[in-house]
């Protein structure tokens, strides 16, 4: 009878291994300890991260040999706009996912804008191994790429350019065709960034153009004028919509228990409503 036992124990826990297998759809392994599958992650995500750095090497390497004399135009005027070095800006660039869009610029009919946002962003700290639970370590930092200005909060500084036609942006006339500017909003304020740039720089262009295309007479006309007028305005009405928004109401509080006490009859509330 024991025997008969042991053997029935032993065939129904050979059937509910068999069955637990056939559900989960795997061979009959041994359970490994939690330790080592961690280990066994860490391998493969480090693998991994090579073989993409490995990737972006060559892609870098491909883009590199694509830059051209119309590249190195937007390089240099970001580099003076913003503040670094060529070679910085130029290695922003090519690694950039949104590389594509500098040839979508100089295409025929192509992109109208072309913007790069240069401010904090938070950034996996260099040679930084995964951590046991999966997290890495990251901290802010400035960073320059390509936006289309609309996937990403604007908090620094954007640098821009802007075609005048639809022609084909070549060696030659990049310099007459693409128009640079650079919008500063440090630290998220840009009101007092959009303020500046229409103030310091673009009305004082609009007053010293002289050539208006079609329309006669320059600054004479009328219409440039009133054009010109309402540009003075609208820069007036944000900067004191500005100055009043950072000049918040402050409301002082006031203790009422002094007045309230002395109010006994209805009279009372009467004469001081």
């Amino acid at each position: 009878t024991e025997n008969k036992h042991r053997r029935c124990g032993g065939d129904l826990k050979t059937r509910s291994t068999e069955l637990g297998s056939a559900i989960t759809g795997s061979p009959l392994t041994p359970v490994l300890p939690a330790s080592t599958i961690v280990k066994k992650s860490v391998v493969l995500s480090s693998e991994t991260r090579k073989e993409l750095a490995k990737q972006a090497k060559v892609t870098k390497e491909e883009r590199r040999a694509q830059i051209d004399e119309r590249h190195k135009y937007l390089v240099s005027r970001l580099a003076d706009g913003i503040g670094l070095s060529e070679q910085q800006v130029e290695e922003a660039i090519i690694s950039d996912d949104k590389f594509q869009l500098i040839e979508q610029f100089f295409a025929p009919s192509g992109l109208k804008k072309l913007l790069f946002f240069y401010q904090d962003v938070l950034q996996q700290k260099c040679n930084t191994s995964l951590r046991s639970d999966g997290s890495t370590n990251s901290l802010l930092q400035k960073k320059l790429f390509m936006t289309v200005g609309s996937t990403e909060n604007f908090t620094g500084t954007c640098a821009f350019f802007l075609r005048t036609s639809d022609k084909i942006i070549t060696a030659s006339n990049v310099s007459q065709e693409v128009n640079f500017g650079v919008f500063d909003c440090t630290n998220g304020n840009i009101l007092e960034g959009l303020e500046f740039f229409l103030s310091q720089i673009m009305i004082p262009a609009l007053k010293s153009q002289q050539n208006w295309g079609a329309v006669k007479e320059g600054l004479k006309n009328s219409q440039i004028q009133d054009f010109l007028y309402s540009v003075d305005k609208f820069v007036g009405t944000l900067s004191s919509s500005r100055q009043n928004i950072e000049d918040k109401i402050q409301l002082t509080k006031v203790d009422i228990d002094i007045y309230v006490s002395n109010l006994q009859s209805p009279s009372d509330y009467i004469t001081a409503g």
